[in-house]
């Protein structure tokens, strides 16, 4: 009987049987091998608007082909994907080839992976971000982070934009509510800061992870990065496990303007009104998301003052 092996994608480093998975669910051993068993399956497929991964600094306006399979190395009890990324099921069958065929209709602007978390599909996402790299279109990840070093480097050649989730700013959340940990996603974004265009998403849960002092240290911590990006604030609602209220939205408010004191692009998620961009100069509006985008810039400057808005200008 073959022995159990470990799986080396990501810092869990899974031990698993003949025929077993590891936390991910998705990668399994088979003939002494660790494969994934969801390569060449979609969970879900659909053309998004870019700023929906949320991407609000890269080719603003646009739509992107945005996809995904099942099965996450986290298990947060509050996933807003849970449907997808907590279970395995059967996917769509779909080859890397067809889905870079895809990935230039309809006037998309490339590949999104999105969803669930694309890393744990790092075989069909490398070898369909290479073909659609090689037809022109754009490659988007939207991720937790977690993966190990020289899988990521691999693909960070491969990627023009993500959008990383950082969940809090505490081990101790990652280990008790996540199943990870932190300095795993910390390093990542410092591996992808000044190499992809690069935007951070925080889902604030009401007293999990949303105190000023919390939020005050990340926005210091990505700040110190001194590569350009977007923070998302996002407000919380209950989902899955989670029976903890919604996010109060004037407290969303205030920690906002907290962060906003270190990083010039601060959005809030989920909330009406909080995803225009302001010149972080002169604090005119720049660029309003209501039911149509308006980027109200010119040749990527402010119209009022002239400073230079950060992925806004002719790509």
């Amino acid at each position: 009987m073959t022995e159990a092996m470990e799986c080396a994608l990501c810092p869990h480093h899974c031990k698993i049987k003949e025929g077993g998975t590891g936390i991910c669910q998705t990668r399994t051993l088979k003939n002494g091998q660790i494969v994934s068993r969801t390569y060449g399956e979609v969970a879900a497929l659909h053309l998004d608007p870019i700023e929906k991964k949320p991407l609000y600094h890269f080719y603003p306006g646009s739509w992107i082909l945005s996809v995904g399979g099942f099965g996450c190395n986290l298990n947060c009890f509050f996933c807003q994907n849970y449907d997808i990324s907590q279970q395995y099921q059967q996917g769509q069958k779909v080859t890397p080839e067809r889905l870079a065929e895809l990935a230039l209709q309809n006037q998309s602007l490339g590949l999104c992976f999105t969803y669930s978390e694309p890393l744990i599909w790092y075989e069909m996402v490398a070898e369909t971000a290479s073909l659609v790299k090689k037809q022109g279109g754009k490659v988007v990840l939207v991720s937790n982070g977690i993966i190990e070093e020289k899988y990521l480097e691999s693909l960070i050649p491969l990627v023009d934009a993500a959008n990383i989730d950082i969940k809090a700013f505490s081990e101790d959340f990652y280990r008790r509510y996540a199943g990870g940990k932190l300095e795993w996603v910390l390093n990542t974004v410092e591996r992808m800061a000044g190499k992809v265009h690069l935007e951070i998403t925080t889902l604030v849960i009401p007293t999990l992870n949303d105190s000023p002092a919390e939020i005050k240290a990340l926005a210091q911590w990505l700040s110190n990065l001194n590569t350009p990006l977007a923070w998302h604030l996002s407000r919380y609602f209950p989902r899955y496990k989670s029976n903890i209220p919604a996010t109060d939205e004037d407290k969303l408010k205030k920690l906002w303007e907290l962060a906003k004191e270190y990083l010039p692009y601060v959005y809030l998620g989920n909330m009406r009104g909080g995803d225009k961009t302001y010149c972080p100069q002169c604090g005119v509006e720049v660029v309003s998301r209501d039911y149509v985008i308006k980027v109200k810039t010119r040749d990527g400057k402010c119209p009022a003052c002239g400073y230079e808005i950060w992925g806004t200008g002719l790509h």
